[in-house]
């Protein structure tokens, strides 16, 4: 039976679009094997978002090239759409795809071995206009699952080459996103989030029928799933859609909506399509709709031209908003962006001031959130106990005595919260199901909660079985 090896950079679009790759070769009779094991076909799934992301992406590929020499290596994501010549370069690379075919890999890998020479399989990704469609029924993580429901970008912010590299908005039609989302919450996923490149923009290339539309849709799935939108835009966000979001019994009471800039000449530079008045305005009327909404944002700091006063604009912007949580990147040029030809790029060091002093206001912001919920109950996905859980939550509790009887993962607030397993009760049958908790105290990064209820049950007997166990 042939083998296929997997490595994905980049967004979760991009792990997405491998879990879809994976699956059409998994119907043509492959078996998956680990990136550093000896396979028959390597598949490495590239981001080009910096040029740091271009750098890893040659270094995977030359790994997998050292790895097995007689291997078909293949290429493919934003890195090989933008720079398909300078990959094929490579010594040992086979095949190069582009970002509208990842569908269709399995039949490029078997004309490859066919035909015994290398090739690429890279068009105009500005013409494309279908979206590609990859099933995925499942994924390897039990308790969230991304749902891709849209590819492309048309908004073109002068410091991002994603449009590049992915092209322009193309939806997936509703009902292949209703026939995906009901397929992962039979698979028993509790958690659906909606991604895409621009999921906001969902629909723009659709006739009266856009992300509002979708979410009405996705209701009407008569099985215990909840909703999370990845991103959106403030531009995007109409009365119809506030309406939608504030009568779902599903879609959770969490938005990322990126800032990026406080400064409304930093945003003209950048090509946003806001000031930050509508934006702010655009908060308020969601938060009168949903008042205890969790708002999420990326701020970029030291965008070419970005004066003292102009961060400071930002910065003060951003402290009145009441963010949930920041994602603050000091700005990188990027080769091909208008961005980078830009005069009077900030310094490397005042750069790193400002990150510093935009992370230092971010944690106060989280914390501030945070501690509203203290005392109030919440409905968690654990996701993990807390010995396989990521640093920052062993850091913050695996030194209490009951650590290894505790599970961690994220409310519909995104608040991320450990809680304690009841004992007796085993925490593999908590993973990937909704548990009432009530939380404790704000935590740096891990909120403290104590268990109140499991909600949901992967199946009937093991409900039962576990009210054996706590009656």
């Amino acid at each position: 039976m042939p083998t296929v090896a997997f490595h994905t950079l980049g967004c979760k679009v991009n792990f997405y679009d491998t879990e879809g790759i994976w699956q059409t070769f998994k119907r043509r009779g492959y078996t998956q094997v680990p990136f550093d094991s000896v396979a028959d076909v390597y598949v490495v799934n590239t981001c080009t978002v910096t040029h740091t992301g271009d750098r890893k992406s040659r270094q995977m590929i030359r790994r997998a090239v050292r790895t097995n020499p007689d291997a078909v290596v293949v290429v493919t994501g934003c890195y090989a759409q933008i720079a398909p010549d300078e990959i094929a370069r490579i010594q040992g690379v086979d095949l190069v795809v582009g970002n509208d075919q990842k569908s269709k890999i399995v039949d490029h890998v078997e004309a490859v071995l066919a035909e015994r020479k290398p090739y690429l399989a890279v068009g105009n990704i500005m013409k494309a206009t279908e979206f590609d469609e990859l099933d995925v029924p499942y994924f390897e993580e039990r308790s969230r699952a991304n749902l891709k429901i849209q590819d492309g970008c048309n908004n073109f912010c002068t410091f991002c080459i994603i449009p590049r590299a992915r092209g322009l908005i193309r939806s997936r039609k509703p009902e292949n996103v209703v026939l995906q989302a009901t397929k992962l919450a039979r698979a028993g996923y509790r958690e659906i989030v909606l991604t895409g490149i621009h999921t906001g923009g969902y629909g723009e290339d659709f006739d009266n029928y856009r992300l509002a539309d979708l979410l009405v849709d996705l209701e009407r799935i008569d099985l215990p799933f909840r909703i999370r939108i990845s991103s959106i835009e403030a531009s995007e966000i109409d009365d119809r859609l506030m309406d939608v979001l504030a009568a779902s019994k599903k879609v959770v009471p969490h938005l990322h909506i990126p800032l990026q800039a406080g400064s409304d000449a930093v945003l003209r530079r950048m090509h946003r399509h806001y000031t930050a008045a509508e934006y702010a305005e655009k908060l308020r009327a969601l938060r009168r709709r949903l008042p205890d909404l969790a708002v999420t944002t990326d701020v970029i700091v030291g965008f070419p031209g970005e004066t003292d006063e102009q961060f400071e604009e930002t910065y003060a912007f951003v402290r009145d908003q009441r963010y949930a949580q920041l994602h603050v990147f000091p700005y990188s040029p990027r080769r091909g962006t208008a961005a980078y030809k830009f005069k009077d790029q900030v310094p490397e060091d005042v750069k790193r001031a400002r990150v510093e002093r935009m992370i230092a206001l971010g944690e106060a912001l989280r914390r501030s959130y945070a501690a509203s919920f203290v005392g109030r109950e919440l409905e968690v996905i654990a996701e993990s106990p807390l010995s396989s859980a990521d640093d920052e939550a062993r850091r913050a509790y695996s030194h209490l005595p009951e650590a290894s009887r505790m599970l961690v993962g994220y409310d519909g607030h995104y608040l991320r919260v450990a809680f304690d397993v009841p004992s007796g009760v085993p925490l593999e049958s908590m993973v990937g199901e909704v548990i009432r908790v009530r939380m404790t105290a704000v935590g740096p990064g891990v909120h403290r909660a104590e268990f109140l209820e499991q909600v949901t049950f992967p199946d009937e007997e093991q409900a039962m079985e576990w009210g054996r166990m706590t009656s």
